[in-house]
């Protein structure tokens, strides 16, 4: 009897076989990207057809991106650290690290983050001075250490972002390890497992897939505040872009130069985020 050997699909685009995948594709793709690559488009097109400004103020500008970039991701790298420790404080059966975890969040998310910068730029080093003169007799080393302590602008745009960002990720951080089910943790200890051992090996790796979403869109907000240090004197984008107007009074020109760079990078921060998550849903693939 004849063996029927049943003949793969053709892959040649002149018999169709390719527009099918063409149309997978098509479904999978985020079509935002197109998005991203508009604004791009556009600052290029302004920077070879209109040179002057436009080119003067890109130029300009370049090193307040860096500076913008390095702020918002030095600043997440503490805020998420800060982030998971208060969320497992937050979750402890201690009812003192539990509350004072919860005081944290809601006192400081209570008050607005330009507050908290201004607060920290300019009320912190007058209470570490007080602080250090009253310990200076009983604890001279610390006390001179306190009077001697200077936060620069840089320095203070980190700690404010990560003190009162880090406040929102506990509770993101929060959120996720309640979602992962009780009977996890029950099985993770029945097996001789320790309750940070438990949380390391079994929770935090569950939690880490509900709080992509939340995480990414916390990042890409930290980008668009940190606009806010500014006011702290940090050449970021934002100031950079102020500098340039006071220069040359060409308003228009250098904010919409200085909008559509930070569109670009929020554009293309939520692109690899989205991608991410796509990535680590392992139950939808």
């Amino acid at each position: 009897m004849p063996t029927l050997v049943r003949s793969a699909p053709s892959l040649d685009p002149e018999a169709g076989g390719s527009l099918p995948a063409l149309r997978r594709w098509w479904r999978r793709f985020d079509r935002w990207w197109l998005l991203f690559l508009a604004a791009v488009l556009v600052v290029a097109l302004l920077v070879l057809f209109v040179p002057d400004p436009y080119r003067r103020i890109l130029l300009f500008l370049l090193d307040g991106v860096v500076v913008t970039l390095r702020v918002t991701i030095v600043s997440f790298l503490f805020i998420l650290i800060v982030g998971m420790f208060g969320g497992l404080a937050r979750v402890s059966s201690a009812r003192l690290v539990s509350g004072l975890a919860s005081l944290y969040v809601e006192i400081v998310r209570g008050i607005p983050v330009l507050v908290w910068l201004l607060w920290i730029w300019f009320a912190l080093p007058q209470l570490l001075e007080r602080l250090g003169q009253a310990t200076l007799t009983a604890l001279p080393a610390v006390g001179q250490w306190l009077l001697d302590l200077k936060l620069g602008e840089y320095t203070a745009a980190i700690v404010g972002f990560t003190f009162a960002y880090g406040a929102y990720m506990t509770e993101i951080f929060r959120a996720g390890i309640q979602s992962i089910p009780k009977g996890q943790m029950e099985a993770a200890r029945s097996l001789g497992m320790s309750y940070l051992q438990a949380m390391r090996y079994i929770v935090l790796p569950q939690a880490v897939r509900v709080i992509l979403p939340p995480v990414g869109n916390e990042f890409v907000t930290l980008l668009k505040d940190s606009s806010l240090v500014s006011i702290l004197a940090v050449s970021d984008l934002t100031r950079r872009g102020r500098e340039f107007v006071a220069r040359t009074f060409l308003s228009f020109d250098t904010f919409t130069m200085v909008a559509l760079i930070y569109l670009i990078l929020t554009l293309f921060f939520t692109r690899i985020s989205t991608a991410v998550e796509r990535r680590m849903a392992v139950e939808k693939r």
